[in-house]
């Protein structure tokens, strides 16, 4: 059907107006959002280091169940970037805060490993507090509707900044728990996963408060798919895919059982390191943006993660704890600020229509493959316990190589708008 342009315009004018009508930026709203999730991964993260294997799960039950929480964002992260347009961003939205205080019931009560992993399968856990699949998807399209270029980036910083202060706040009410009730160390899966339904409640909410402007735009239609950005799109995700294959052999719950069966670390110990990193990661995230603006997004990508990867393959030969501790709160202050500057950058690479196709895609290219990362890497525990930090820091070298070798030369748009 062939509209006329004046419609198209007036109707754009309309949907901006109402826009702006919101008291409170749908940007802070999407920060508020974003801070109460991640306080319950983080909370989560924690608890799920000791518990899976206190409950008398074997390793390769662990390995399955970490691999469904990664194959479920993976699903749903592809499901929502075709749907969310269609059905609305802030219903998905709020849909996803639902699912997640389905999940935690089932991880408080389920005693099964198949019923655990069905729950993983919703899509709405994640082992980490960062970037979590289907959340993720909906948050950067929605981030970016009005924002270009310097002041992108920086709204990804303080954005992902958020998520990490917030998972370390939620990681040190877990080891606090721990502390102030030892005797139940062994209980806290089935009574403290229910933190995630009040969470959940008041994620619903605020994502049903966001405005019009959260919406994709008229003239956008409910179906945009990739166009001229398709193999742009594509060359990224295949890199994505790699990275995300290398992270999910180190993924943090990993990190607190490996912490836990090499050290004898014990839940409060690993509660208030997970802690710690996140402050480190919060800090880099404020510090990638204003690196981004002064040497470009692709280079603080790949030049702050190399070393990053250097560190993580240390961590294999770490003699004790204390050392062990230094080098993963090292490389937690360079290793993300790629998340930020990544994250911005495939929004500035594709049109305003394309980008939760693209966000999708990206996404899902990411938790495709890291489901396979924690069944390898407890394989590869049977041959040597630190053998997974070696093979995803070499990994994580060749995709940040590629990755440089691959797209220096690709301009980006509006990379010099504040």
């Amino acid at each position: 059907m062939v509209t006329d342009g004046r419609g198209d315009e007036a109707r754009r004018r309309t949907f901006s107006s109402r826009r702006q009508k919101s008291p409170l930026s749908d940007t802070t709203r999407i920060y508020v959002a974003q801070g109460l999730r991640a306080s319950a991964y983080g909370f989560g993260a924690v608890v799920l280091s000791t518990s899976l294997s206190d409950r008398g799960l074997a390793k390769w039950q662990v390995g399955l169940v970490l691999g469904a929480i990664l194959a479920g964002t993976a699903f749903m992260s592809l499901l929502v970037g075709r749907l969310g347009d269609r059905l609305g961003r802030r219903r998905c939205y709020a849909g996803l805060f639902v699912l997640l205080a389905v999940s935690g019931v089932v991880f408080a009560f389920a005693r099964t490993p198949w019923m655990l992993v069905v729950a993983a399968l919703t899509g709405s856990l994640s082992t980490e507090v960062i970037e979590s699949g289907p959340f993720t998807t909906l948050e950067q399209a929605m981030l970016s509707s009005d924002a270009r270029g310097a002041t992108r980036t920086r709204r990804f910083g303080r954005y992902n900044a958020v998520a990490a202060i917030s998972g370390s706040l939620g990681a040190l009410a877990a080891s606090a728990v721990q502390t102030l009730h030892p005797s139940a160390q062994h209980d806290l899966s089935s009574r403290y996963f229910l933190v995630f339904v009040p969470v959940s409640i008041a994620g619903s909410l605020v994502a049903m408060s966001l405005s019009d402007r959260a919406e994709a735009e008229p003239h956008a239609g409910p179906t945009a798919r990739l166009r001229s950005s398709r193999g742009v799109v594509r060359r990224l995700s295949g890199l994505f895919a790699l990275d995300s294959f290398a992270g999910g052999l180190t993924v943090s719950v990993f990190v607190g059982v490996w912490l836990h069966a090499r050290f004898h670390a014990t839940t409060g110990a690993i509660g208030l390191l997970f802690f710690f990193l996140g402050l480190f990661q919060a800090v880099s995230f404020l510090v990638a943006p204003e690196l981004a603006r002064r040497f470009g997004l692709l280079a603080t990508m790949v030049f702050t993660h190399l070393p990053s990867n250097v560190l993580v393959i240390a961590v294999a030969f770490a003699p004790n704890l204390s050392s062990a501790v230094a080098l993963l709160v090292a490389r937690a202050f360079l290793s993300q600020m790629d998340v930020p500057t990544r994250q911005a950058y495939v929004m500035t690479m594709v049109s305003p229509i394309e980008r939760v196709p693209a966000a999708a895609y990206t996404n899902t290219a990411r938790y495709v493959t890291r489901p396979f990362g924690p069944p390898c890497a407890a394989a590869m525990t049977q041959v040597a316990l630190g053998l997974p930090f070696v093979v995803a820091g070499s990994i994580k070298i060749v995709y940040d190589l590629t990755l440089w070798v691959w797209f220096r030369h690709v301009p980006i748009p509006d990379e010099t708008t504040h």
